[in-house]
């Protein structure tokens, strides 16, 4: 085994140094982008939440989790710089929780933004939520606080497949295999939001502040003629001793998540194997050096053994075919004392990377080992001499194994991303677990620089700046992060902890058998 630590320390250069000061100026912007985002709706919207009596979003899962334990939250950037910026977050957080020792997936609806409605990006975030919850086995926890779909968008929400509907079917589907469905209503739960409560196993209402019904107030009496309150309609009292439709009264939300830990405390708790975190040994190198290795600008080289080094127990790293298809490293190592293998870009996949990762990808599934795949790559080699050397073939067996593989993959995007090599890579349409960019990530079906040659060589003479700009816009990571592209960015010194968090939540999947479809010789 390689030790890391053994390697002569790296004398820092004024490059190095710069690239530092470079990249932590990226990080300030990502770090004011967070936080524009995370702030919840407008100021009078945020008051007047207040003065109900009731938390804010993020507040109500602080206080759901154990005390001192992290909260992994997905997707912050859904929806950001579209509907000029009046949906930040989608206007719901999602996220992975400890409580009672027991990793959970929270839904959040934030009421200051909208009243909480649904907009496309919304249905897609919580549906992701629920989906990594399906395969991962962890009980859903829903803080509704929602007036259901945001009306002017209802043709791009409601009637396809993974619309609005699709959340009702996945409680559906894991209620049908044991994983708990937990509601608690702190606020308007309208039209077929009313469903959420309505389809979990267990839900709290807050007294004088939650109500469910199919149709409000409004909308009753312009059907029917009657006059109502919405608290006579479907409030707290109505629906725990008169509907049967929620379980417990709450006093108030801090009441209600109360509650909702002591029901998460009653759940018969699934063993599974878990690391002595007493033991686990830290990397030789300080998280946030990691800076120093990272180049803004995707076209200088980034040496993705030293990356390595920053996220393995002990900065230890056993390499597999070294000297073979150097374009691309694989090896075993060991990320908050779990067994892991790595699958890291150093370069274009060649047939020679390609085979190897093919090959490593193979063991990783014999041995029921996770794969970690960092992603920093141009795509494949392109050339007479390749092409007649067959790199299609020998691609097409790396996205064979990968497409196959049946152990859980974890997927950063560390640099570019780039045509069929961010297939390769287990990309998002390859189904990775949990799939995060770091910020000055991009991802895109080639450079623009690369398009504006293609489509001036077939004769295509349109305005290169325009393409330039609008490939510059639409494959940086906040674009991608908008639209759900990705599971969400992160900070680079926090990857070996984000990369801890889900390997823990994944080691509560069964892993089964893998099997493959033709490897074309």
């Amino acid at each position: 085994m390689t030790n890391f630590s053994q390697v002569q320390k790296t004398n820092y250069s004024e490059d190095f140094l710069s690239q530092e000061q470079e990249y932590r100026r990226e990080l300030e912007q990502f770090r004011n982008k967070l936080l524009l985002v995370s702030s919840h709706g407008p100021e009078k919207a945020r008051q007047k939440h207040r003065e109900r009596g009731k938390l804010l979003a993020r507040e109500r899962i602080h206080l759901l989790l154990d005390p001192e334990t992290p909260f992994l939250e997905l997707s912050a950037f859904a929806a950001y710089g579209q509907y000029n910026n009046e949906f930040p977050s989608a206007g719901i957080v999602t996220g992975i929780g400890v409580i009672h020792g027991r990793e959970c997936m929270i839904v959040a609806n934030d009421a200051t933004v909208k009243g909480g409605t649904y907009v496309r990006e919304t249905i897609k975030k919580h549906v992701r939520a629920q989906e990594i919850a399906l395969r991962n086995q962890l009980p859903c926890i829903y803080l509704v606080d929602s007036g259901g779909i945001y009306l002017p968008e209802q043709a791009r929400v409601f009637p396809d497949r993974f619309d609005f509907g699709r959340v009702f079917f996945n409680q559906a589907q894991m209620s049908a295999r044991g994983i708990p469905q937990i509601s608690v209503v702190m606020g308007s739960c309208t039209a077929g939001g009313a469903y959420v409560p309505a389809m979990s196993d267990e839900t709290i209402i807050v007294k004088n502040q939650g109500t469910i019904f199919v149709g409000g107030p409004p909308l009753v009496k312009a059907a029917t003629g009657e006059e109502v309150s919405a608290e006579e309609l479907g409030g707290a009292e109505v629906h725990t001793s008169v509907s049967g439709v929620a379980d417990h009264l709450a006093e108030n939300d801090a009441n209600a998540l109360q509650k909702c830990r002591d029901i998460i405390a009653s759940l018969p708790i699934k063993t599974k194997e878990r690391p002595d975190w007493k033991t686990i040994q830290e990397p030789k190198l300080q998280s946030e050096n990691i800076y120093k290795e990272i180049p803004v600008d995707l076209k200088k080289p980034m040496n993705v053994h030293q990356i390595i080094r920053y996220l393995t127990d002990n900065s230890d790293f056993q390499e597999f075919k070294a000297n073979y298809g150097k374009t691309l490293v694989t090896g075993f190592a060991q990320i908050m004392s779990y067994r892991v293998g790595i699958v890291a870009n150093q370069s274009f996949l060649t047939s020679e990377a390609a085979l190897k990762g093919a090959h490593f990808v193979q063991l990783c599934n014999q041995r029921k080992t996770p794969i970690i795949f960092l992603q920093n790559i141009s795509g494949f080699i392109v050339g007479k001499k390749y092409e007649h050397q067959g790199i299609a073939k020998d691609g097409a067996k790396l996205i064979q194994a990968v497409a196959n593989s049946v152990v859980p993959k974890i997927t950063v995007i560390i640099g570019g991303s780039f045509g069929a090599g961010n297939y390769a890579m287990a990309g998002r349409s390859f189904d990775p677990e949990f799939l995060f960019m770091w910020p000055h990530a991009k991802i895109s079906v080639m450079g623009g620089e690369q398009a504006a040659g293609v489509l001036q060589s077939i004769g295509n003479n349109g305005d290169t700046k325009t393409l330039l700009d609008e490939f510059e816009e639409k494959s940086t990571a906040y674009y991608s992060s908008s639209r759900l592209w990705d599971d969400g960015i992160i900070d680079p010194a926090d990857t070996r902890k984000v990369l801890g968090m889900t390997l823990s939540v994944c080691s509560n999947q069964p892993i089964g058998e893998p099997r493959y479809g033709v490897f074309r010789m």
